[in-house]
């Protein structure tokens, strides 16, 4: 007999384990079914299209609209797209331009920072009630530890609905036994979703997927590891730790571990970020600043969005550069006041890669914030009244 819970009402019964097609006490359908249900601990919540929902949320009239939440100049990029604009083929972190030429008849909104803080803070609050473990991704997500609660599926699926009622948001939940298959489990089902994935079921789970799917696997070493024949996860757990970490190093170390759903990380609350960056290597080598500073505007969006979500802003800019021959040069300037602003940074980033541009050929730029601060530092008006 496994575990059931009806997500609406809060009860729990147990039968067979075909998932049951409606609640026996309220008559709803959001069931969650699994035989470990009541043996897992490990939360990742995530808000469901946070900018945009909290927009929407706001402005009723757009609930049936794409909207797209970013800036409109010829550099800015998507912040957020809703799901409806996504069936468009939008998303996060592409060129604005783009995303309009996708889905012209879209709403594009400016980002309302202070709204979004002051959400995820109501949102946090919610967390608090039920544990002191929360660790916070960014304003929209956070990993939760409720081992110590008696029943923890429904104690997650009050957090839900208790955003939906008092926040006015969904989320998606995922539950299991680490960090890293927590987070996959709660991008499953979105929106408003809640997966398990436990232990007996993980290393089948994860067979099938493509090792981008594994934690800090981008481009370049997704494109590495399917060169050497490990296109899938399940192609990983064939290998020995030996053999992964001769060619991959300690990341070798990591990746065996993950593909067998081995995650040893715990929960640290109110972790301290040092620094957030955004590097991406191209296809073939570039040697104009115009070309590099071209490269690092999403790049620059993308760490201003993490600054604005993490509630952080950078004192500093780095930039990095990587030549031909693989040679690594890191440069750093320090801004007038913090920022939080992508166009701060791509700024102060110019003079550094302009220094650098000498004609060399580079495989890869990155640019970031660092050191770190509270995002209440950022960006006083008097920055721009000039």
């Amino acid at each position: 007999m496994s575990p059931h819970l009806c997500r609406d009402c809060l009860q729990a019964w147990r039968a067979t384990p075909t998932p049951a097609a409606r609640c026996p006490n309220c008559g709803f359908r959001r069931i969650v079914t699994h035989p470990e249900l009541d043996d897992l601990a490990i939360a990742h919540i995530d808000c469901d299209s946070f900018y945009a929902t909290i927009e929407k949320r706001d402005a009723p009239d757009l609930a049936d609209k794409p909207l797209l939440i970013g800036g409109t100049g010829a550099r800015s990029v998507v912040a957020t797209a809703c799901y409806i604009a996504r069936r468009y083929g939008c998303r996060s972190a592409m060129p604005m331009y783009k995303a309009r030429e996708l889905c012209p008849q879209a709403v594009v909104l400016r980002p309302d920072h202070a709204k979004y803080k002051r959400v995820s803070a109501d949102i946090h609050a919610i967390f608090g009630a039920y544990t002191g473990l929360v660790e916070p991704v960014a304003l929209d997500e956070a990993y939760l530890d409720l081992a110590h609660l008696d029943d923890i599926p429904a104690a997650l699926a009050d957090i839900a609905l208790r955003i939906e009622q008092e926040v006015g948001i969904t989320v998606s939940v995922g539950l299991s036994y680490n960090k890293f298959l927590a987070k996959i489990a709660s991008d499953l089902d979105k929106p408003r979703g809640f997966t398990v994935i436990g232990r007996t079921e993980a290393q089948a789970f994860l067979a099938p997927r493509p090792v981008r799917t594994i934690h800090g696997v981008g481009p370049v070493l997704e494109s590495r590891l399917v060169a050497d024949g490990f296109v899938t996860i399940g192609d990983l757990q064939q290998a020995s730790e030996a053999d992964l970490k001769a060619r991959y190093g300690s990341h070798g170390r990591q990746l065996w571990h993950l593909a067998r759903g081995i995650d040893g990380r715990s929960i640290t609350p109110d972790r301290e970020a040092k620094s957030i960056s955004s590097e991406t290597t191209f296809a073939k080598d570039l040697t104009r600043a115009e070309d590099l500073l071209d490269a690092l505007a999403p790049l620059a969006a993308r760490v201003a969005d993490r600054m604005v979500r993490a509630d952080l802003a950078g004192v500093g800019v780095s930039v990095k550069l990587k030549t031909a021959d693989f040679r690594l040069l890191t440069r750093h300037a320090r801004l007038p006041t913090p920022t939080q602003r992508a166009d701060v940074l791509l700024r102060a980033a110019e003079p550094l890669v302009r220094a650098e541009a000498d004609g060399r050929p580079f495989r890869l730029v990155g640019i970031g914030g660092d050191p770190l601060v509270a995002g209440d530092h950022a960006d006083p008006p008097d920055l721009f009244s000039v």
